[in-house]
């Protein structure tokens, strides 16, 4: 079955291709294709596959170190520099909030709602403004303010980090967790 485009950059095409690229241009080093797979949670061959081609575009490079292929980003390409933009502000979320908030003291769960997730997960609609990000725990909220906009400069888009404990997450009766659930949301880590 074909992937289809991505709500999120249709000009993809399909949502792993986007991951894929998202993993790869924002990441700080290079991961094998058996990582990426695992990372993406898609079959090596499909993965194998989508490299293969953005290598032949000219957009990634592979080496291989003994048995492994490692990817990175063909930064001799002129198009990489506003490829990782365009990349960072569609797909750069799921890489991005992770890596920001996800050192967090006393982070329990992390994840990201609103207008992002549900284009995330196909739902077709306008472009997202902003990420919602929702932090559960018991954290410091300096911290994670500073998470967020340090992801802000990342994305090129507003980050909005709302903070909720343990029994306010737990609890069924709040109205505005409840929409939370309803829609879209993307689990992005456990912490403690």
């Amino acid at each position: 079955m074909r992937a289809s485009a991505s709500p999120l950059l249709p000009l993809l095409r399909s949502r792993l291709q986007g991951e894929l690229l998202a993993r790869v241009l924002l990441g700080s080093t290079p991961i094998s294709i058996a990582d990426l797979a695992r990372d993406l949670t898609a079959p090596l061959p499909t993965v194998a596959r989508e490299v293969s081609r953005l290598r032949e575009g000219g957009l990634l490079v592979v080496d291989k170190q003994g048995r492994a292929q490692l990817v990175s980003a063909n930064e001799t390409n002129p198009a990489t520099e506003p490829l990782r933009q365009l990349i960072a502000v569609t797909f750069g979320p799921r890489q991005v909030v992770p890596e920001e908030f996800g050192d967090l003291s006393g982070l329990g769960e992390l994840y990201i709602f609103g207008s992002w997730a549900a284009r995330y997960e196909g739902e077709w609609g306008s472009v997202p403004g902003d990420v919602d990000v929702l932090v559960v725990g018991p954290v410091d909220r300096d911290d994670v303010y500073d998470a967020a906009e340090r992801a802000a400069r990342r994305l090129w888009r507003e980050v909005n980090a709302t903070v909720v404990s343990w029994q306010r997450w737990s609890a069924q009766d709040d109205p505005f967790l409840s929409e939370v659930r309803r829609r879209p949301l993307l689990k992005l880590s456990s912490g403690e």
